[in-house]
């Protein structure tokens, strides 16, 4: 049987969501508990790549096993088992050959910026001192959906073979003291969403201008754009599959 696995994480003490040679990742915490719960070898396909430090909400891997007799009691097992910045929210049986990477049709993520000192949330959002010009980042965020090609936002080093995503919605909100930043597209590239916050905050301090940011887009050169906001205020919010992939009610 193939399964996906639905989890959530505060990824602040992990280095992303890949397993990496010499430092503690998502992946490897979660292969290393369902291969001793489940007395096998175990490996995890992940929906997609978080960096260093970013936060998930919502995160689907696939892995195979000959048969869970008890879902609800693995789910409880490997929730005392696991540490506590890491949740499992449920475990799906799907068709055979459903990939939790490319199966995926929609990702969202949401980045928040704290517009208040809070000795509470300072991990979990970017606290910024002066409170950027909101509508004019929905301006700018708005000229997102007028291009495919997003080669200036992504990380210079990447083995992608294209540089094409289909923005489907972007935009800013304001909860309280909470600017939050939500964008969904068929695909997101290495760092991508980081490259696009920092640089519409530099279109919200007026740093740069509106048709500056298209023209940024328009060079698909990454130094054009601005720095990466730091990753401990971005959240992989939602991963969205076709329905006829699980076998059970999603």
């Amino acid at each position: 049987m193939r399964y996906f696995i639905e989890i959530a994480y505060n990824g602040k003490n992990y280095h992303g969501w890949q397993i990496q040679p010499d430092a503690i990742s998502v992946q490897e915490v979660i292969e290393r508990s369902l291969s001793t719960l489940l007395r096998k070898e175990i490996k995890v396909t992940g929906a997609g790549r978080t960096d260093t430090g970013v936060h998930a909400k919502q995160l689907f891997a696939h892995f195979d096993y000959d048969e869970i007799a008890d879902v609800s009691a693995l789910i409880f097992r490997l929730n005392s088992f696991l540490p506590k910045d890491i949740s499992v929210l449920h475990i799906y049986k799907v068709q055979a050959d459903a990939h939790a990477r490319f199966d995926a049709v929609e990702r969202e993520y949401q980045y928040f910026i704290g517009l208040q000192k809070d000795p509470f949330l300072n991990e979990l959002v970017y606290e910024v001192h002066l409170e950027p010009d909101m509508e004019t980042m929905n301006q700018a965020a708005k000229i997102l959906f007028d291009h495919k090609d997003f080669q200036c936002f992504s990380r210079s080093k990447t083995d992608v073979k294209t540089y094409h995503c289909v923005i489907k919605s972007a935009g800013w909100e304001r909860n309280e003291d909470t600017l939050v930043f939500t964008i969904a597209a068929d695909r997101f590239l290495r760092n991508m969403v980081r490259a696009i916050v920092g640089t519409l905050l530099e279109v919200g301090y007026h740093k740069i201008t509106l048709e500056e940011f298209q023209k940024i887009i328009e060079h698909k050169d990454r130094t054009k754009a601005g720095a990466s906001a730091p990753a401990h205020g971005l959240y992989l919010t939602r991963v969205q599959y076709p329905k006829d992939i699980f076998l059970e009610n999603q």
